[in-house]
């Protein structure tokens, strides 16, 4: 079984370039109304609102209550990569006691990010 998830929103331009540039995502479809990313072996889809090809649920703006995480092998550096890329930090780096390293930012469509490392097993 394979994992992967879509949101449905207006900022597809905004998207592809945030997931891209952050996350080095590529690009596997792009279309007018569509856009799925690769992410390591995950993949990240977007759709604009409003397809009448789609079933009605899937045709309303939603990212309420959604997050994302990546999983990374060193959280402190993509810290420092990210701040340096002028992205602002939501949730600044901190251990927590579950035995996870992580920070938090915003996507352009409001969608939470945790970048996680796991420092205890």
């Amino acid at each position: 079984m394979k994992l992967w998830c879509g949101f449905i929103t207006e900022q597809l331009a905004a998207s592809k370039e945030f997931y891209q540039s952050v996350f080095e995502c590529e690009v596997i479809y792009e279309s007018d109304w569509f856009l799925l990313l690769s992410c390591g072996k995950s993949e990240l889809g977007f759709m604009l609102p409003g397809q009448a090809s789609q079933h009605p649920m899937f045709q309303q703006p939603y990212h309420q209550g959604a997050w994302l995480t990546f999983e990374v092998a060193d959280a402190t550096t993509d810290y420092q990569r990210i701040q340096a890329l002028d992205i602002p930090i939501q949730q600044p780096l901190k251990d927590e006691p579950w035995g996870d390293r992580h920070f938090a930012i915003l996507d352009p469509n409001g969608i939470g990010v945790d970048i996680v490392q796991r420092i205890a097993e």
